[in-house]
C-alpha cells in the first residue's frame, strides 16, 4: 500500500506518517522539512508549497515510476495572521490560499497528468471553514474553498473517493498558537480553550481507524470527525485540555 502526503515535519502531518508506517504503508512526502525519525524509512523530496510553480517538478521527482496510490493526504496548511479582516492583506490572505488552496489543485492535477490512480484522496479541512469566527480570515477562505475545490474534482474522479476531512481540534503547534490570540476580541478562542483536544497521535490514529467507513460516505463531502459516535470514546479516554 503507498500512502501520498503532504506537510509532515510536526503536527498532525508527521503523526499521519507515524501511523502509516505502523499500519504498514508505503509513505511518499513533500513537505519543507523532513524529520529525522524518518530519514531513511519513507521516500522523501523537500517542496515548499507557497512556491507554487515549483510543486509539480517536486511531484515529478517523487512520484516517478508510480502507478497506483492507496491514499493521498493533502495536509500541509499554514494558519496565516489571525486578525480582523480589515487588518489582513490581500498579499497575506494569497500565501495562505497558495498553501492551503493552490497548491492542492496543482497536486491534483499533476497526479491525473502522471496518470497515478488513487483510491482515496483526503484534503485535511477544518470546522473553520463553515463557522467562519472572528479573526480565522484567511484560514477559513482557504478550508472553505479546499471544501469546494475537492468537491469539483470529485466528479472528474469517479474512480477515486475524494472527502474533505475535519481532524477536529488537535493540538498541533497551530492550534497552540490560535490559543495565544485574545480570547476576548475572539470569542471562538475560549470555546477552543475549555473543549477537550486529542493529540497528534491519537488524531492520526482515529483517522486511519475510520477509513473503511468513509468508503460509504458520498465522493465530494465534507466529513468531520466529530460526528463519528467513536470519536466521542476517544474523547472521553484520550482528551486533554
Amino acid at each position: 500500500m503507498k500512502l501520498f502526503i503532504t506537510g509532515i515535519g510536526s503536527g498532525l502531518g508527521k503523526a499521519l506518517v507515524e501511523e502509516g508506517i505502523k499500519r504498514g504503508y508505503e509513505v511518499y512526502a513533500l513537505s519543507r522539512h523532513l524529520p529525522e525519525e524518518f530519514k531513511e524509512k519513507i521516500h522523501f523530496v523537500k517542496c515548499d508549497l507557497l512556491k507554487v510553480e515549483e510543486v509539480q517538478g517536486c511531484l515529478f521527482k517523487l512520484l516517478s515510476g508510480v502507478k497506483e496510490l492507496e491514499l493521498a493526504i493533502l495536509n500541509a496548511g499554514i494558519l496565516g495572521k489571525f486578525s480582523d479582516m480589515k487588518d489582513i492583506s490581500l498579499h497575506e490572505i494569497d500565501e495562505v490560499m497558495k498553501v492551503n488552496l493552490w497548491s492542492n489543485k496543482v497536486i491534483i492535477d499533476t497526479l491525473m497528468e502522471l496518470g497515478i490512480k488513487v483510491k482515496t484522496l483526503i484534503g485535511i479541512s477544518s470546522g473553520a471553514a463553515r463557522n467562519c469566527n472572528r479573526g480565522w480570515n484567511a484560514y477559513s477562505l482557504s478550508k472553505a474553498g479546499l471544501n469546494c475545490l475537492l468537491k469539483l474534482y470529485s466528479w472528474e474522479l469517479p474512480e477515486t473517493k475524494v472527502i474533505s476531512l475535519a481532524p477536529g481540534l488537535v493540538l498541533t503547534p497551530m492550534l497552540k498558537e490560535v490559543m495565544s490570540q485574545n480570547e476576548e476580541k475572539y470569542p471562538s478562542i475560549k470555546r477552543i480553550k475549555n473543549a477537550p483536544k486529542l493529540t497528534p497521535e491519537k488524531t492520526a490514529e482515529f483517522i486511519f481507524s475510520i477509513l473503511p467507513k468513509l468508503e460509504s460516505v458520498e465522493s465530494g463531502s465534507f466529513v468531520d470527525v466529530r460526528d463519528f459516535p467513536e470519536y466521542e470514546e476517544y474523547i472521553l479516554r484520550y482528551g486533554v485540555y
